[in-house]
């Protein structure tokens, strides 16, 4: 007992010494085995990414959800479907007066859809310019006038001082004659001097009588002068007046006001929408500022899109829709096909249709939904237009192959805006709705998330 004891408390007061070499090479293997398992995981995981991506690369479809569709054959009625407002017809343009070709400014102008009668006033500009041209008028038209006053009375006193000169003339011509008569019994010279004063008082007399026939037209060429100003400032006056009237627009029939876009020095950029007319805005001598649609003619402006011009002709049967009255139908022709507009990737044309049935409840503005049947095509082999892809020269379709999809040519005979008539396709051949190509780039996308900020 008491040796087990001192074994015991030897063992624990004095450390054994070590097996030399032992410990140090266990810990070195064990180290050397973590480095060769890690390796080898590395590499395995890289490995595993490689076939991932070479997977994704060789066939992206085959784990992208594509929609599909299958080509149908039946009876095919082309339709044209456009969205459009109600307005009335035969319009009455209303444009700034003519006043001189000068830059006006609009102090009142109606509000779109506004209703008006025959005789309202739609438009007023500043007539500030035209009334100082009127109190011109009117000063040169005074001041013409006195002198007309001033040119008859300075006429008829050189007429009545040229008569009494002439007058004069004829009392001294009897004189010299009663003086000649004396001559026989005078002498010599002095019957002379008689002769010699009778003939100057008459070469004087006949000469006042012509400065008064002178005297006179030209006293009524100077008073015709000033009459012919006073006609012309009469003629400024009743212009002057006459474009302040013009200020004034008015509508000359009943109807409601459609406001123009102002295009009065503004730049029109692609895609840009002009605002309208508004008080205060600056308007050139004879643009169009706003139109009276007559509202016993209505008609429809409506947008379609450039692709089904060719399906649209002048007098074609159309059918409307209303979307306030639903329960009505309505039809019209098409009127106009304007000109195609917008940018390269929207284009479209406005087009002008009339209604023929013509409704009490019918407003300007409402909307319109408008669908044309261009064509009927027996058993005719077709698609949705969004199935249908083109590159160039190429048109062409995405068909299955193995587990993904391949373009495939393919001819186009006839296409609307949401369907295409096509040849060289069996009946019930499936094909992709959307390009499976970028359906997976969307995959991926939205598999790496957005894209941090740096």
């Amino acid at each position: 007992m008491s040796t087990a004891v001192q074994v015991q408390g030897l063992n624990a007061s004095t450390p054994t010494a070590p097996v030399p070499g032992r410990p140090q090479a266990g810990r070195k293997r064990m180290r050397n085995a973590i480095v060769l398992v890690c390796a080898i995981g590395l590499g395995i995981a890289a490995a595993t990414w490689g076939a991932v991506s070479m997977y994704r690369t060789v066939a992206p479809s085959a784990s992208v959800a594509v929609p599909t569709t299958r080509v149908k054959r039946s009876d095919l009625t082309l339709t044209v479907v456009a969205r459009g407002s109600l307005r009335g017809g035969n319009s009455e343009m209303l444009t700034a007066p003519l006043t001189g070709g000068g830059e006006m400014h609009l102090t009142y102008l109606r509000k779109t859809g506004e209703l008006v009668k025959k005789g309202d006033v739609v438009a007023e500009f500043d007539p500030t310019d035209q009334e100082y041209k009127l109190k011109e008028a009117q000063a040169d038209l005074a001041e013409n006038k006195l002198k007309v006053e001033q040119a008859e009375a300075q006429s008829a006193a050189d007429t009545e001082e040229a008569r009494y000169a002439l007058q004069k003339a004829e009392s001294d011509l009897r004189v010299a004659q009663f003086d000649v008569r004396k001559n026989p019994i005078l002498p010599a010279i002095t019957a002379k001097q008689n002769d010699l004063a009778l003939q100057a008082t008459k070469d004087r007399e006949a000469q006042l009588r012509r400065d008064l026939d002178n005297r006179g037209a030209t006293n009524t060429a100077a008073i015709a002068v000033q009459k012919a100003a006073v006609a012309k400032a009469d003629i400024e006056l009743a212009t002057a007046q006459k474009n302040i009237n013009s200020l004034t627009v008015r509508a000359a029939h009943d109807g409601y006001a459609a406001v123009r876009s102002n295009q009065s020095g503004n730049f029109m950029f692609e895609g840009m929408t002009l605002p309208d007319y508004q008080v205060g805005d600056t308007v050139r001598a004879g643009m169009a500022i706003a139109e009276i649609p007559d509202l016993s003619n209505w008609e429809i402006a409506a947008n379609f899109g450039e692709l089904d011009r060719g399906h649209l002709s002048p007098g074609q049967v159309v059918a409307i829709e209303v979307m306030a009255a639903p329960d009505k139908k309505f039809t019209g022709r098409v009127a106009d096909l304007g000109g195609t507009s917008g940018p390269p990737w929207n284009r479209h044309f406005e087009s002008k249709i009339h209604l023929d049935n013509p409704s009490p409840e019918l407003r300007p503005g409402m909307s319109v939904r408008i669908v044309v049947k261009t064509d009927t095509l027996p058993k005719a082999l077709w698609l949705p237009a969004q199935a249908v892809f083109e590159s160039g020269n190429r048109t062409y379709v995405y068909v299955p192959n193995g587990a993904g999809f391949v373009a495939r040519d393919v001819k186009l005979l006839r296409r609307s805006e949401s369907q295409v008539v096509v040849g060289d396709l069996a009946e019930g051949q499936v094909v992709a709705l959307s390009d499976p190509q970028q359906e997976s780039k969307k995959k991926e996308v939205g598999a790496r998330g957005p894209a941090l900020p740096k």
